[in-house]
């Protein structure tokens, strides 16, 4: 089969295409063949040498397809050949071919194509899991994102926006401010406004109840001092480093909770239960317009080197896609 491997750690040059065997799938994982894979940040990281996939996953980057089920492992009783799915997978998504684990996959949502369903299962499966777990929104609540045209970003706008909640969202041009209003968030262009001052002004100095953090370093600090009483920052990325300097301060007389997550380590299980959340609750407003994909730019699996030094830029707005024929 076509693949896209990397050849070593480096920038998007070292995405080369080459011929793989197709892997066959375990007891309860599923094979697809794949129509349309996702681009995200982890991929970048694992090109660039600085995210190791983990133990027993493809060493072929991608982590999220859609296509159509071309054979089942042991064990197997969900999903049926032919059938056509979106999933997130563990790795490998470059290829002409990727397995995943059957609790993994959802339907492709009536209305989508195999392209835009591509676009959904890294994103989608990271906000949910943040933004409405344990330390997530509650009702009434409010929420600012970070990066707000990324895939993570355009996404978390509108599933916050869909189930009723105040979003404000920083962006770095007009351009994708205007695309963050449009999907149903307050925007602060951080280039021009200070995203503290603005909020607050617009909260009457309460401050935001989530932080979806995508950048870290130097933010954190203005995070902090930006979140409500009880509040909670989700650090998801790094963009502007690992570390940071904070007021103990605030956090204990807030009562503030800082944590972290990432999506590929979680077990299986985990997953298995995003996802059905997602098909229970994130599907029907999918089917019904009030979220959608928002696709920026395809290119051929070949084109992949492409696809990253797009993600690299940040001139994009929303997600990236391979498209493999």
């Amino acid at each position: 089969m076509k693949a896209i491997e990397i050849s070593k750690p480096g920038g998007p040059e070292v995405l080369v295409a080459v011929e793989r065997p197709v892997p066959q799938p375990r007891p309860g994982e599923v094979l697809i063949r794949v129509a349309a894979a996702g681009v995200n940040r982890p991929d970048v990281g694992q090109r660039a040498g600085r995210y190791k996939p983990p133990a027993g996953a493809s060493d072929l980057p991608g982590l999220e397809v859609a296509g159509t089920i071309a054979a089942l492992g042991e064990g197997v009783t969900q999903w049926r050949e032919g059938d056509q799915v979106c999933a997130l997978t563990p790795g490998g998504g470059y290829a002409a071919y990727c397995t995943a684990p059957a609790s993994h996959c959802l339907p492709v949502p009536a209305g989508l194509s195999l392209t835009e369903a591509a676009s959904l299962p890294e994103t989608f499966f990271t906000v949910w899991s943040n933004l409405f777990g344990p330390l997530g929104l509650k009702a009434g609540e409010s929420v600012l994102v970070q990066g707000g045209s990324s895939g993570i970003g355009v996404t978390a706008i509108q599933l916050a926006h869909a189930l009723g909640h105040k979003v404000f969202a920083t962006a770095g041009s007009d351009e994708k401010c205007r695309a963050c209003e449009a999907l149903g968030a307050q925007a602060i262009n951080y280039q021009q406004q200070d995203f503290v001052s603005v909020v607050q002004e617009a909260t009457q100095g309460r401050g935001v109840d989530v932080v979806l953090d995508m950048v870290g370093g130097d933010y954190v600090a203005r995070e902090i001092s930006v979140l409500a009483p009880d509040g909670r920052l989700v650090l998801l990325a790094f963009l502007r480093g690992a570390e940071a300097s904070l007021s103990l301060g605030d956090i204990v007389f807030k009562r503030l909770v800082i944590t972290g997550s990432a999506l590929r380590p979680r077990t299986i299980e985990f997953k298995a239960g995003i996802a059905q959340q997602l098909k229970e609750k994130v599907w029907p407003l999918i089917e019904a317009g009030s979220v959608r994909p928002v696709v920026h730019s395809t290119f051929a699996l070949e084109e992949a080197w492409r696809a990253h030094a797009l993600m690299e830029s940040s001139q994009h707005i929303g997600k990236i896609v391979l498209t493999v024929n």
